[in-house]
């Protein structure tokens, strides 16, 4: 069984022994469009990451009998041809959850707790020539008694749910489905979330319902020393709005895993924010955690053997 897996790039340094014991596997790091017709050609198993999976591609693999995509979405594929097809698309669920959740409360927690101001404070010297035992002069903030409204309430926003109980918070919750399916914490409208939570974290699907869904009006009805947190999708914020509201001081900071364009353009207003002590940044690795990687990678592999 011919395996051919076109951007394995994005999968780092991850061993793919589970997948390639299961055929004759082929891997490349990257693949443009024009690569990836003549790499399928032969492809009985195509593992895809973001690269768009067309008619035009799926037509170039004549053997072609399932898609692997290497991540939940798959708003990359065309799915209605493929099953006109015959071919099957699999994705993979539930293996970058924990990974999400931790990064979330990583940079929920170097916002409010100042630890890239506290560690300068030490490696530069300024602690050592100091006349008192402790730096005093920049406040760090418990989560202890704050609210935390979380957009978003699926397998990753209930996780971050109970992790925020286990510290002490208050959790409530916006739909963004409009369903309000969990009954363990308050549903509310967007509103009343915003002008309520201490921190705003999004865990949402990139959707006609969220795309777009936190501009400058939404980032006006929070509270000036609260946070945002967006793990979900970068279309969900308006990223200019959030610069301005940033230096503004309209909010206290934010953290973004994801981003509108990824790469981050060199243009982009984010890095242009002047306040960039109030701004968290990484280069949408929230879910890339070595034991999530691994975790996919078995699913990828589980996912082939059910076509043997």
């Amino acid at each position: 069984m011919k395996i051919v897996f076109l951007d394995a790039a994005t999968m780092g340094d991850v061993s793919f022994a589970p997948i390639r014991d299961l055929g004759d596997f082929v891997c490349y790091d990257t693949s443009t469009p024009e690569e990836a017709l003549e790499r399928v050609k032969d492809c009985e198993v195509l593992i895809i990451n973001k690269v768009l999976v067309t008619q035009e591609l799926i037509d170039a693999a004549p053997k072609l009998k399932l898609i692997c995509e290497s991540a939940t979405g798959i708003n990359n594929i065309d799915v209605d041809y493929a099953a006109s097809k015959g071919i099957p698309v699999r994705n993979a669920v539930g293996y970058s959850t924990s990974s999400v959740v931790q990064t979330t409360f990583m940079q929920i927690l170097s916002l409010l707790g100042e630890g890239p101001y506290y560690d300068e404070c030490v490696k530069s010297g300024r602690y050592s020539r100091m006349n008192i035992f402790t730096d005093p002069t920049v406040s760090w903030t418990e989560l202890e008694g704050k609210t935390i409204g979380i957009i978003g309430m699926g397998n990753i926003g209930s996780r971050v749910a109970k992790v925020a109980e286990a510290f002490g918070m208050n959790v409530c919750y916006f739909s963004t489905s409009g369903t309000g399916h969990c009954k363990e914490y308050p549903s509310l409208p967007l509103d009343e979330l915003l002008s309520k939570s201490d921190i705003v974290s999004i865990h949402a699907p990139l959707n006609e319902r969220t795309n777009g869904l936190i501009g400058s009006k939404e980032l006006a009805l929070m509270k000036p020393d609260a946070i945002l947190v967006n793990m979900g999708r970068g279309g969900i914020v308006d990223e200019y709005a959030l610069a301005e509201a940033i230096d503004n001081q309209t909010i206290a900071g934010a953290a973004l895993d994801v981003f509108v364009k990824e790469p981050l353009p060199s243009d982009n207003p984010l890095l242009k924010v002047k306040r960039k002590d109030r701004l968290r940044l990484s280069p949408h690795t929230a879910w890339a955690s070595v034991q999530a990687r691994e975790r996919l990678v078995s699913q990828i592999a589980e996912n082939i053997k059910k076509i043997e």
